[in-house]
C-alpha cells in the first residue's frame, strides 16, 4: 500500500472528501481507486453523501461518485438523493427539453446511447428542417440555444471524468493550433475525422482517449463540427 493510501484510508470519509475536492486535477485522478474501495462508507453517507457539491456546476467529481455507489446499489440515488429520479445534476433547457434520458444513459456509462440521444436533441434545437433531412448544417448552429448546448456540453464533462464534451473537444484544438488533421489523432479519431456507428468503429467506452465523445461525423468536412465548437455558449466556457 502507498504511503497515500494508506493516509487516505486513515480519514474518515467526509475528511476524504473534502480533500478529494480540493485536490489537484492530478491527485484527484490518482485517487479514484481509493473511492472505489470506500464506496461501503460512501454509501453509509445517505442523504449527505453529495453535501458540498454544486449540481450547477460542470464538476466531475459527484458525477464519478454517482456512477460509482450506482453500480453498487441502483435505488442509492432515487432513495437517497433529492432529485429526480437520476438527474442530480441541474440540465436547463431553453425550449423546455427533458435531459434526464442523457443523465442516466451517462450515469450508467452507456456512451453510445448517450450520444445518439445527443445528435438527436441537436438536430432538434436546430430546427424542422434539420430533423427532416437527419442532420445539422454549420449554418444552423448559430441559432442552437446556447443555453441547451451548455447543458449538453455540462452533461458529459460530469460523468466522463472531465474526458468528454464539446469544450474539451474546442480546447485540445486549441492546444494545436486550431489544425483538425492534427486533432483526429490526438482524440483518438481517423484521420479525416469521418467515423460510423457500426460495431468496433469507435470505443464506446471511458477508456477512449480525452475529447472522443460525442462524435461529430465529418463527412460534409469539419465546418459543422468548427461551428459547433465556436458557438458563443461553448467559447465562454473554455
Amino acid at each position: 500500500m502507498t504511503e497515500e493510501k494508506s493516509r487516505s484510508n486513515k480519514e474518515s470519509i467526509k475528511e476524504f472528501l473534502e480533500s478529494f475536492k480540493m485536490a489537484s486535477e492530478r491527485k484527484r485522478l490518482a485517487s479514484l481507486k481509493v473511492l472505489e474501495d470506500r464506496v461501503e462508507e460512501l454509501l453509509e453517507l445517505g442523504s449527505s453523501l453529495l453535501a458540498g457539491f454544486d449540481p450547477d456546476k460542470s464538476d466531475w467529481i459527484p458525477g464519478f461518485i454517482l456512477q460509482l455507489i450506482h453500480k453498487t446499489d441502483e435505488n442509492f440515488i432515487k432513495n437517497n438523493l433529492d432529485c429526480d429520479g437520476f438527474a442530480w445534476f441541474t440540465a436547463p433547457s431553453e425550449v423546455g427539453f427533458d435531459y434526464s434520458p442523457l443523465q442516466k444513459y451517462l450515469l450508467n456509462e452507456s456512451f453510445e446511447d448517450a450520444d445518439r440521444f445527443t445528435s438527436s436533441k441537436l438536430r432538434e434545437l436546430a430546427g424542422e428542417k434539420a430533423v427532416k433531412r437527419g442532420y445539422v448544417y454549420f449554418s444552423e448552429v448559430e441559432s442552437i440555444s446556447g443555453i441547451d448546448l451548455s447543458t449538453l456540453n455540462k452533461l458529459w464533462i460530469v460523468y466522463s471524468r472531465g474526458k468528454f464534451g464539446f469544450t474539451v473537444q474546442a480546447k485540445i484544438l486549441d492546444s494545436v493550433g486550431g489544425r483538425y488533421d492534427k486533432l483526429w489523432p490526438r482524440i483518438g479519431w481517423k484521420k479525416d475525422g469521418i467515423w460510423t456507428r457500426y460495431p468496433k468503429a469507435f470505443n464506446w467506452s471511458i477508456d477512449a482517449p480525452s475529447g472522443h465523445m460525442p462524435l461529430v461525423n465529418q463527412l460534409r468536412g469539419v465546418r459543422l463540427m468548427d461551428s459547433l465548437l465556436n458557438h458563443h455558449a461553448l467559447i465562454t466556457k473554455r
